[in-house]
Order: C-alpha cells, then structure tokens, then sequence
C-alpha cells in the first residue's frame, strides 16, 4: 500500500480514503496538511524545471505546472513500481499582482515583492492535477484567494526577508508564518494560500 489511513476506509463517490495516494511535492506544508487529514502518502517530489514556455494568464500556469508535475511522477512510477494504479496529487502555486509572482531569488527579490504587495490585494492561485497513473484519467482545477496586506513598514520587510521562511514560498511569505500577522483579510480558502486547498482536493478526489 502506498496509502496509510489513520481509522477506517470511507467511500466518496469512486474514491475511498484508503486510495493509494502519491503526493507529487516535497513541500514539508503539504505533507503536514494531507498527515493531519489522516493521509500518509508516498512522497515523491517532481523534478521539474517551474518555468513556462510562454506567456500564461495565471490561472493557465499553475494548471500546466501541476500538470507537469504529475506526468514526471506517473513516468517516474512506471520505473520503479507495478502496485495498482495510484492516484498522483500535483500541485502549485503562484502569486498574482499585474504579473505572476513566484518565489524569490534571494534576499532584495524577496524585499522588493513584499513592498510591491503592501497595502493592496494581490491573489493566489493553486492549480492541482489528479493524475490516475497509468490510465488515461485526470482532473484539472485551480483555486483562487483574495489576500490584502497592511501597510506595513520597510523595516518589517528587511527583517523578515533576513529569515529563511520566504525563500520557498510563492510571493516570498507564508500566511502561517510570522509574516501572516500583516494579512489584513482574506477572501477565499485559507489553506489554499499555504498552497494546498485540501478542501477543493478532497471533493474532487470523491468525485475521481
């Protein structure tokens, strides 16, 4: 089993918790959510360059990135394992604000797109595939939050910018770290600004 569930199966539609799940990241945010949902999937991260070949809108780029993801992780277990069929969660996540936002560089990248996101709604956007491997079989959605900052000082960015909190994050912050004490509201899923909207995952997944 690929699959550890703490308590009994639970049938959704044609998904049962008891699944064989693979999780297509390493993010240490995602796993913790999937463990605290009673999930224990084979982690295998995707090793896959997150760039786009052209110009996308947002929306469009998260789903062709998660679906990359997915797809280096089906070849990737057709390679080393003949286990029945699992399902492969993918995903990722942007920042939007004029233009597409990822993670920074280094420490002035990550000054300069907190101070750009200052005072004013910026968005974020998820994009998950679920990929049954080995079978003609996936389910694209993107989930969209509304997020609004305070204004907050300069000196509050340099500082934060000094921690290695951002430097794995879309848009250079996470809402659960202590750079979350500047979100000023939300609309949306809270979770799917950490970047994994279990919620919309787990409806889509019963319906898979």
């Amino acid at each position: 089993m690929l699959l550890k569930v703490n308590g009994a199966a639970q049938q959704k539609g044609c998904f049962m918790k008891n699944e064989n799940l693979v999780l297509a990241s390493g993010s240490p945010r995602r796993i913790q959510m999937m463990k605290e949902k009673g999930y224990d999937p084979l982690v295998m991260p995707a090793k896959v360059k997150e760039h786009l070949p052209f110009p996308m809108d947002m929306e469009t780029a998260v789903l062709y990135l998660s679906s990359k993801k997915a797809l280096w992780v089906e070849t990737a277990l057709s390679q080393r394992q003949k286990s029945s069929a699992p399902i492969i969660i993918a995903a990722d996540t942007i920042v939007y604000k004029n233009a597409i936002i990822g993670k920074p560089r280094d420490c002035q990248d990550t000054v300069e797109i907190l101070w750009k996101l200052r005072n004013d709604w910026h968005y974020v956007a998820t994009g998950v595939c679920l990929l049954r491997a080995g079978r003609p079989v996936r389910k694209l959605f993107c989930e969209v939050t509304k997020v609004f900052f305070d204004d907050y000082p300069m000196e509050a960015v340099q500082a934060y910018a000094q921690t290695m909190e951002p430097y794995d994050k879309a848009g250079g912050y996470a809402i659960q770290g202590t750079f979350g004490k500047y979100v000023h509201h939300i609309e949306g899923d809270y979770e799917n600004v950490i970047g994994f909207p279990w919620e919309r995952i787990e409806k889509e997944l019963a319906l898979f």
